[in-house]
């Protein structure tokens, strides 16, 4: 544990600037601004297109380094003109803090304080949802936004909207896809895919109706927020989820990552098993092209061991394709009549198997079904009795 520093000794002691994206907020600009100059005069001011009085009440403030769009570019593309511009100024950190008011000045020293036992870290404020006057829909866009960020990284936040904000500037990827609102989601998320820790930290918050200005737009900022999770949750599965995986596994050694992260975790038997069969139902079964998403979704929702049903879903590696199709086909032409049954030769097309599509889905399920419950049931009887015998033997 570092020493506890004095208010004055946090100040002097990190090298830190704040961000204040400001667009339209002509009637809390200005105390936002004196607030913080209380605590930093290391201060950097976007303006992203204002059409108020920002302008003229920036001008008061000329000993501030300031950013000025001509024309509206999103929160997003101020951030990342903010971020270019610290770094530019050889800043470590950046505190970010929206200009509407919401939030207190007065908590920069809990960001720094906990940078100093933490260093390296990006830190979000963690508002109190529940109290009065906050908005209905703030409070279930922050729990949307927090249950996919806890399943694109794995990390469970309260708070993960929040424009309050520390980040460790020299860390942060250096690209992104988005320039809006979603910014604020794409960063996190990208940030804990690269290792670097993303905590909350509480802060203070005011909703006052009289003075804040929103403007987040439902329809079209709700829509590129949903379009950005299905991008990132497809990367998590197809590629962040498994690269961690072999990365753990490389890390600890691949034997003794199978004996404790498998083979003695803390899952029961039964809880095993279940990870094995959704593993070989979903491996066999006919959503080509789906199977890791629904894999890991289901894994998730049942709380099943992820790394177990992954290992068990590769029995349809690529070389046993035919063999899963043609065994299908088989299983399925018990229960649907076909007129050009298949012979599993040189001779197949993907036009013979189309034409038995509906033999093909129909014996699939019932071979994942019927696969999974099997070895499911069998999984269960070793893993008892190899429990057994380690009891035994103990």
């Amino acid at each position: 544990m570092k020493p506890i520093l004095s208010r004055q000794e946090l100040l002097s002691s990190i090298s830190f600037c704040v961000i204040v994206p400001t667009y339209n907020n002509h009637k809390t600009l200005k105390r936002v601004l004196d607030s913080i100059l209380d605590f930093t005069s290391d201060i950097i001011i976007v303006n992203d297109g204002s059409t108020d009085e920002t302008p003229e009440i920036l001008k008061q403030y000329s000993q501030l380094t300031q950013i000025h769009h001509p024309k509206n570019l999103g929160k997003g593309r101020a951030l990342r003109n903010g971020f270019r511009k610290a770094i530019e100024q050889n800043f470590e950190y950046a505190v970010t803090i929206d200009s509407d008011g919401q939030h207190f000045p007065s908590d920069i020293p809990v960001f720094l304080e906990e940078i100093h036992n933490q260093p390296n870290s990006l830190l979000i404020g963690s508002r109190n949802m529940t109290q009065e006057n906050v908005p209905r829909k703030s409070s279930f866009g922050n729990k949307f936004s927090n249950f996919w960020f806890k399943f694109e990284t794995g990390i469970k936040l309260e708070d993960t909207q929040s424009g309050f904000r520390l980040y460790p500037l020299k860390l942060i990827p250096k690209r992104f896809c988005t320039n809006k609102f979603e910014f604020e989601i794409e960063v996190i998320v990208r940030s804990a895919w690269k290792g670097i820790p993303v905590k909350n930290v509480p802060v203070q918050v005011l909703y006052d109706p009289a003075e804040r200005v929103s403007h987040f737009r439902p329809f079209q900022d709700f829509t590129r927020i949903s379009i950005l999770n299905t991008v990132l949750v497809t990367n998590a599965l197809l590629y962040i989820k498994p690269r961690d995986f072999f990365r753990r596994a490389k890390k600890k050694g691949f034997k003794r990552f199978f004996l404790e992260d498998i083979l003695e975790s803390n899952d029961s038997n039964f809880k095993k098993s279940a990870a094995i069969a959704l593993g070989i139902f979903i491996g066999l079964s006919p959503f080509w092209g789906f199977q890791t998403v629904l894999l890991f979704t289901f894994a998730a929702l049942f709380r099943l061991n992820k790394v177990i049903a992954y290992l068990t879903s590769n029995v349809s590696f690529p070389p046993f394709i035919p063999f899963i199709i043609y065994a299908s086909l088989q299983v399925g032409s018990v229960f649907v009549s076909s007129n050009a049954p298949l012979v599993l030769d040189s001779s197949i097309t993907l036009d013979d198997i189309q034409k038995n599509a509906t033999q093909y889905i129909v014996g699939s399920l019932i071979l994942a079904s019927v696969s999974a419950l099997t070895v499911g049931l069998i999984s269960y009887l070793l893993l008892t009795a190899f429990s057994s015998k380690n009891e035994t033997n103990i």
